[in-house]
């Protein structure tokens, strides 16, 4: 009897083996000679297209068939036009992916007439960061804490209002009583932090790698040419300890509303695929992200672009925005849209 089922658990491997084997070959021979296209949703410079211009160097090399990656940009909407295009009109097959925005979820229940996808259908292959949106002023506008902008008024520069750096800001000065204004259209984070720099405007709201790692003078000595004065996401970012938390200073019956917009910090910066294509193929590139994540020379190219690693996979990442999407009261949602929007 032993020797039976020691046969049988023998060839049940040995087809397991047969068939991943065969598996893989299905995968590597469909990709060889093809390119991937990933999708930047911003114009050239942010930290969205140097992440993915990163992965672009990177992720082909772990896929089977070792296809060619390039990036596309697709600016327009705050990101959103990207976000439209990859679901309904790219190709579902596996050669077509975009660095999604971090405000995925968010905007689709606060926008829902202008986000023509399902987040949850995307297919994330993983990220590679987590951001917080950090609140940044210049100071020679006299704001040199998050109070004063209750008495002065700043302008803020961003792309548009389906993006985290119009969200947060919006957010928090609904709830906190502050002073801005906002002027939307600029492409990106690298043409809103120019517009701070030339004077059009005082005020942003991005990722704190952003800031460090484009304009890192900014910050420094006894005069900074600017300062972060609040952050929103889930934890504070470990490079910011004595920057304030916007759900530390509301109200706890507004937290919820904090928390809602917070969401999108932990899906940062990686790559989804659109719904359509074949379980096969997502688990071949969920795995070739998982290993470009742990490859040396991936990490070694992110810190030369002073950009941070903290990957996480694409399971975890689908798993935090289906329990994002079932966590959001429709009475959260309608009072963050109001806040935000208006109405």
């Amino acid at each position: 009897m032993f020797k039976s089922n020691h046969i049988a658990l023998t060839a049940a491997v040995v087809a397991s083996l047969v068939a991943s084997t065969a598996a893989k070959a299905d995968i590597a021979e469909f990709y060889k000679g093809k390119t991937i296209t990933i999708a930047i949703p911003y114009g050239p410079g942010g930290t969205y297209d140097k992440y993915g211009s990163t992965f672009a160097n990177h992720l082909g090399k772990h896929i089977p068939g070792n296809p060619n990656v390039i990036v596309q940009h697709r600016p327009g909407a705050g990101g959103a036009k990207a976000m439209n295009f990859t679901y309904n009109v790219a190709p579902k097959n596996g050669t077509f992916g975009m660095v999604p925005l971090d405000a995925a979820v968010v905007n689709q229940l606060l926008r829902p007439d202008r986000m023509r996808y399902d987040a949850n259908k995307f297919q994330w292959l993983g990220s590679s960061n987590q951001t917080n949106s950090v609140l940044v002023v210049r100071s020679d506008s006299g704001v040199k804490k998050w109070q004063d902008l209750r008495k002065i008024q700043v302008i803020g520069a961003n792309s548009g209002k389906t993006n985290s750096g119009y969200m947060n800001p919006k957010l928090a000065s609904a709830l906190l009583g502050l002073k801005m204004r906002f002027v939307t259209g600029y492409k990106g984070s690298s043409r809103s932090i120019l517009a701070i720099e030339q004077g059009e405007a005082q005020m942003s709201s991005f990722n704190w790698l952003t800031w460090d790692s484009k304009v890192p003078h900014w910050f420094r000595g006894n005069r900074p040419f600017a300062r972060a004065i609040l952050q929103n996401g889930v934890d504070k970012d470990p490079a910011l300890p004595d920057i304030p938390m916007l759900a530390d200073l509301v109200k706890d019956s507004e937290k919820p509303l904090v928390a809602f917009i917070a969401s999108m910090g932990p899906i940062g910066r990686g790559v989804t695929m659109p719904p359509g294509v074949s379980k096969a193929r997502i688990t071949a590139l969920r795995k070739a992200y998982d290993k470009m994540n742990a490859d040396p020379a991936f990490e070694a190219e992110l810190k030369k672009r002073r950009l941070r690693l903290i990957p996480s996979s694409g399971e975890k990442i689908q798993s935090i925005v289906r329990n994002a999407l079932k966590a959001s009261s429709p009475k959260v949602i309608k009072e963050v849209r109001k806040l935000i929007f208006g109405k």
